[in-house]
């Protein structure tokens, strides 16, 4: 029954579609190709009636926004703090402000136990939050430029900037 109607439609020179009053590049929009999928939403009625005719994904912002895209930047330490982490923990977390070379100044954590950073020294700066600092959005780098690696580390060393062992 159906194809029969289908197809007297389509004898009588009328284009067939599943919406009424719908014209053939109101279709084409409703209805994108196949590989379209993947990389879109749908768009709704009243977005085409606006001239939407795709949704694209938002950009998301960066985490790291001070570094401008860069994996690490170099600053100068312009003073050495101490901070208490958030509730329920309690320690005393050590950090710095540090000046990069952008012009930016960042807080940023300085990991492991002991350091040597002081005022001026230069450091490198990379991404990555302290979950329980609020506003320390950076890391520095042990081991390379002015800060020291972590002494007498035996594991992870590659995170703190120490050269293997030698066997004697």
């Amino acid at each position: 029954m159906l194809k029969l109607f289908s197809g007297s439609l389509l004898k009588a020179g009328r284009v067939f579609s599943p919406l009424p009053g719908a014209t053939p590049s109101l279709m084409s929009r409703i209805s994108p190709s196949p590989t379209a999928f993947s990389q879109q939403r749908f768009v709704t009625i009243n977005q085409i009636n606006r001239g939407q005719e795709f949704i694209t994904k938002k950009k998301r912002g960066s985490k790291a926004p001070d570094l401008q895209g860069n994996p690490i930047k170099k600053g100068v330490i312009l003073r050495v703090m101490i901070l208490k982490p958030k509730k329920p923990n309690s320690a005393q977390r050590k950090a710095a402000r540090v000046r990069l070379t952008n012009g930016r100044v960042v807080s940023a954590y300085i990991p492991g136990i002991g350091h040597n950073a002081q005022e001026h020294s230069v450091v490198y700066v990379r991404g990555g939050r302290v979950q329980d600092l609020p506003g320390v959005k950076y890391h520095l780098i042990r081991g390379a430029m002015d800060l020291a690696g972590v002494a007498n580390r035996k594991t992870a060393r590659s995170k703190y900037g120490v050269k293997k062992p030698s066997k004697e």
